[in-house]
């Protein structure tokens, strides 16, 4: 039997404290941050704490990897960390600790999108698949060698959202094969191909702004991606905030100044978006719905009605 310590929090910390808890082996420790009012963490907010006192597994809350943490983990004596979403940094003292190290679950297919929000950046990049990974956890962020992985497609209509919850579904039986195989003594590794290495960074206010001079394409792909609960894709128009819910491109195709307003169309409102030459017509992109600053969610024809315009600048 395994000696196992977890290192979570929110969902993806839940679930892989679930497959532990599972697995049949001894789960002697979980690792989790306190609890915050931070609208981020308020998204996917299982509590891995919660969990653990269910199930009478002692629980260490901690911001950080501080000495009391580290104290905890040693007395623990695990013979494998489990982490998924522990949110800062852990020294060699602590992930090199286990007899089998730490193995990390993260939510991209590495070597590819290490880094914060991989599921929403492969969505924006149209990438086929997405998926979740286990890796061995060294002094590099998200690149030690990978044990286990699992894909699933991306579908033509996707949101964020959706293949969220598709991705967290993925971590329980992912994270049970990796610790059958730990235990078998038939666990493999195959080290990261740096030349495939990505990384990306914390996705903020500015990447939710809706930029018209780009394709209606895009925008669309942007409405979906920034699906709730995650921070809506946006614009000012008359210096209000608005939030875009549903979108669609249009079939028609719109000339003009990109980030004007014009008419109702396709049971919503049409905004010229960029295209290959100035003024040439392209597809725009069709509000459908909105959610305004008292967080009232309306259609966008109603919200508008015959107002036409020019989308505040940033």
């Amino acid at each position: 039997m395994v000696r196992v310590v977890t290192f979570g929090y929110q969902t993806w910390g839940h679930r892989t404290l679930t497959a532990a808890l599972n697995s049949g082996h001894d789960v002697v420790l979980a690792v989790t941050h306190p609890t915050s009012s931070h609208p981020y963490e308020q998204m996917f907010s299982d509590s891995v704490e919660d969990l653990a006192r269910a199930h009478e597994v002692p629980v260490h809350v901690a911001l950080r990897a501080d000495d009391a943490l580290i104290d905890a983990v040693h007395r623990a004596k695990p013979d494998v960390i489990l982490a998924n979403n522990w949110r800062t940094w852990l020294p060699k003292s602590v992930f090199d600790l286990p007899t089998h190290g730490t193995l990390n679950v993260h939510d991209s297919l590495l070597p590819e999108y290490a880094g914060f929000s991989p599921v929403l950046w492969a969505l924006l990049n149209r990438e086929s698949r997405v998926g979740v990974t286990v890796h061995r956890m060294d002094e590099t962020l998200d690149g030690g060698p990978i044990v286990a992985q699992q894909s699933i497609p991306v579908g033509p209509t996707a949101t964020t959202t959706e293949l969220v919850a598709a991705t967290t579904d993925l971590i329980e039986p992912l994270v049970l094969s990796t610790l059958s195989a730990l235990a078998e003594g038939t666990l493999t590794d195959h080290q990261q191909d740096p030349a495939r290495a990505t990384y990306f960074h914390k996705r903020s206010d500015r990447e939710s702004r809706i930029d018209f001079t780009a394709s209606a394409a895009d925008i669309e792909l942007l409405v979906r991606a920034q699906s709730d609960p995650y921070p809506n894709a946006h614009f000012r128009f008359r210096g209000e905030r608005l939030r875009v819910i549903r979108a669609h491109v249009s079939r028609g195709r719109f000339g003009g100044t990109p980030g004007r307003v014009t008419v109702e169309c396709e049971g919503g409102i049409a905004v010229v978006c960029g295209s290959d030459a100035p003024n040439r017509p392209a597809p725009a992109i069709v509000l459908d719905r909105l959610r305004l600053d008292d967080g009232r969610e309306v259609p966008a024809t109603e919200h508008f009605g015959t107002r036409a315009g020019y989308v505040d600048e940033i």
